[in-house]
């Protein structure tokens, strides 16, 4: 029987050993949490309308003609939904702040019942401890008849079986305090991130303002000089991807299969967080149109809000980051990150409003490395995505873009 309660005292000290300070932390009342935790999803839900509907809007602009007045105006569409995206963070971090309240509030009267399971297995251990100490032949003497002393040897029993309960009811409250507290670490870093994603969207939002004042200046609000300036930068765009898209069809034919990962699906992740596919891999209608000098599109496309993130397809370095708008303006990748992975693919993610990232940075599956937009060789806001077999991979000086990410391009949708 010693051993028995030997076993129940150190399950007990570990449980005990578990259990952290009690949170101290000022909440509203339970109802008054829910109801405001209820309100701030209905704002976001009407933001989310609101977003859906210039991105609808955007969308059916992308194929027409392009001019000045059309290019402010997705401009300034631009500017509303990151003005949009802004209110939708703020209210993610109240909503998640509250939600962190209400948890707290939880934990608290989850540790209470802790310390209550606690109180009751003490209680039971030292009723057990004492009775069990005496021996049997005392236990006979005192009770009067043979009767009581089985009697009080089979409450002895009957208190061991309430201890396990006991210990098990314990352990049960302990489990839901950590899964509580779990979700609450979960919570915190969704706030850390939303702040990260608001400070993004700030200083996006500052640079499509700049980007709309420039081509008035550029242009003098003058359509012939816009259309001018259009004309020169398709011929431009034209000859880097003649470039790009020479050297990537010879490392094609280098591509070794052997050394890839298995194509199945998993392999990567999906780069952005609601994945909505609006070119595919190779060759594309757009494409065989005459939408690039190879007809032929290296990765896929996705498209999005303006400042939506981009996320890691997979662990791994940031081998190179950059922007391709220094050497030419709306010609090639613009805005890139480019992650080498351990099972020897290599990942580009271009036309990012804003890195997220550094050369040199450990990366893991799902993290923000960047936010979608449209800079460089894009008519609309978009991810582009590209995956190299990472032999072929390189960076190369280009004749016409400066550094130029280059390889034996892979369908990225069987990785995905």
């Amino acid at each position: 029987m010693k051993k028995a309660v030997a076993a129940f005292a150190s399950i007990f000290i570990f449980l005990i050993a578990c259990m952290p300070a009690m949170s101290r932390a000022e909440t509203l009342a339970p109802e008054q949490l829910n109801n405001a935790i209820q309100a701030k999803a209905k704002e976001l839900a009407d933001i989310q309308k609101q977003l859906e509907e210039t991105q609808k809007n955007l969308s059916e602009t992308q194929g027409k003609g392009q001019s000045l007045n059309q290019e402010l105006g997705k401009l300034k569409t631009n500017i509303k939904q990151l003005d949009l995206g802004i209110k939708a963070n703020t209210l993610k971090i109240s909503s998640l702040s509250l939600e962190i309240g209400s948890l707290e509030e939880n934990i608290r009267e989850t540790e209470k019942n802790v310390t209550l399971k606690s109180d009751a297995v003490s209680s039971l251990m030292k009723e057990i401890q004492q009775i069990d100490e005496e021996d049997p032949l005392i236990v006979f003497v005192r009770n009067k008849t043979l009767a009581e002393a089985i009697g009080e040897q089979s409450h002895l029993a009957e208190l061991n079986g309430d201890l396990g309960e006991a210990i098990g009811e314990l352990k049960a409250a302990n489990e839901e305090r950590k899964r509580k507290l779990d979700e609450k670490e979960t919570k915190k870093k969704r706030v850390e991130s939303q702040y990260r994603e608001l400070a993004a969207k700030k200083g996006i939002v500052e640079d499509v303002k700049k980007e709309r004042q420039e081509i008035l200046a550029q242009t003098k609000n003058q359509e012939k000089t816009y259309q001018q300036m259009v004309s020169e930068l398709a011929k431009r765009q034209a000859d880097i991807a003649a470039e790009i898209e020479a050297i990537d069809a010879q490392l094609r034919l280098q591509i070794n299969p052997n050394g890839l990962p298995t194509a199945v699906k998993g392999v990567l992740g999906w780069p952005t967080p609601s994945p909505k596919l609006t070119q595919g891999y190779g060759g594309t209608a757009f494409a065989l149109r005459g939408g690039y000098k190879g007809h032929w599109h290296n990765g896929l496309d996705f498209g999005g809000a303006y400042g939506s993130p981009i996320i890691a397809a997979n662990d791994g370095v940031v081998f190179a980051a950059g922007n391709q708008d220094i050497y030419c303006p709306r010609g090639a990748y613009g805005k890139f990150v480019i992650i080498r992975h351990s099972n020897n693919l290599v990942t580009l993610y271009g036309h990012m409003s804003q890195l997220g990232t550094q050369v040199g940075q450990l990366v893991k599956r799902g993290d923000t490395i960047g936010y979608m937009g449209k800079t460089g060789y894009a008519f609309g806001t978009h991810l582009h995505f590209t995956v190299y077999d990472g032999t072929t991979f390189s960076m190369r000086n280009s004749k016409s873009c400066g550094p130029m990410p280059v390889g034996g391009d892979l369908d990225p949708q069987k990785y995905l």
